[in-house]
């Protein structure tokens, strides 16, 4: 196994090294750059910048550089001083900018992802074992609805509901007067409180999912002969759906961990945007917009790093939870 995990783990080097170039020179394809963005969003709102001004810019940011001697600089110093550069478009270090909402993103997303599971696997596993049941039948209209209706428009919704009926706004991640608090227990509780209404949002859609896959995977294990054997054995119905088949049906949810990891950056953006929370796919927006090529870059980087980490840890799971699936 540990043979295994190291010849993965050195397989990661070149393949976020193509994604980094490949990243670097996306982000640089639109037609302008940073300067040319910053002066056109002046010009809508009735200024304007010299060229004088926009030459002086484009030569503090180094803009005037090669893409390949830009992209140099970049790396490099990722790699060897651990500096992801300064966003152009916020005047402060990548890594200041990520940090500060990265830990409430991954809060986000892991109650999110926490909650998926433990909602769809026992629905999952009764719709499979109750099958064409009244509860059965419900199951599945509710995951069709639930997969039919976009994060953003049920967030839009449930915003509506709350402000008409009980005269209150749900959006954000804390009440005002704890938004620029410092940490505390009151300020925690009322982090819990508002992550309510977005885990809802957020995990609608994935539990819906995974209850649909948690079923068909399930009913195709139940009736193959290990499950006869073990029944004629006289085991408990329960214990033995929990024991042999669940254990094999659940080999999807598991996978889902390599692409959970990446959503910890990028924070479900559009929902994000709706719902006012201060996560980081907002700020990738932005800075795809704005062409803030070190924040993006540095934040797709992030991404990349955490799929390819996320397989790994799926593809060990699965082995240690299939018995079928071996390390090669």
């Amino acid at each position: 196994m540990l043979g295994y995990v190291i010849k993965r783990v050195l397989f990661m080097i070149p393949t976020l090294f193509a994604v980094s170039v490949v990243t670097f020179l996306l982000i640089q394809l639109p037609p302008g750059d940073f300067v040319t963005t910053l002066a056109a969003e002046m010009s809508q709102m009735g200024d304007s910048i010299d060229p004088t001004t926009l030459a002086m810019l484009r030569d503090q940011y180094g803009l005037d550089e090669p893409v390949w001697k830009q992209y140099w600089i970049w790396i490099t110093n990722i790699v060897l001083h651990g500096d992801f550069g300064r966003s152009f478009d916020w005047g402060l270090p990548v890594s200041e900018l990520i940090w500060d909402r990265l830990g409430l993103t991954v809060v986000l997303a892991l109650t999110a992802l926490v909650f998926t599971w433990v909602v769809s696997l026992p629905i999952g596993i009764y719709s499979a074992v109750k099958k064409y049941s009244a509860g059965d039948y419900l199951a599945t209209f509710l995951a069709f609805v639930g997969l039919a209706i976009p994060n953003f428009l049920l967030a839009l919704i449930l915003m509506y509901l709350a402000y008409s009926m009980l005269g209150i706004s749900i959006d954000g991640l804390f009440s005002q007067e704890y938004a620029n608090a410092p940490w505390s227990g009151e300020k925690v509780l009322d982090l819990a409180q508002h992550l309510i209404v977005p885990v809802i949002v957020l995990g609608t859609a994935g539990t819906a999912a995974l209850v649909r896959i948690m079923r068909a995977n399930l009913l195709d294990e139940l009736y193959k002969p290990y499950v006869t054997t073990a029944r004629a054995k006289g085991l408990s119905e329960w214990r033995l759906i929990i024991r042999y088949p669940v254990r094999s049906a659940l080999n999807p949810f598991v996978s889902t961990i390599g692409w959970s990891l990446p959503e910890l950056v990028s924070g479900a953006t559009v929902t994000a945007i709706v719902l006012n929370l201060p996560t980081t796919g907002p700020l990738l927006l932005r800075a795809l917009i704005a062409q803030d090529v070190y924040l993006a870059g540095a934040m797709i980087l992030m991404l990349s790093v955490l799929t390819v980490i996320g397989t790994l840890i799926s593809d060990l799971l699965l082995a240690w939870l299939d018995p079928r699936v071996r390390y090669k």
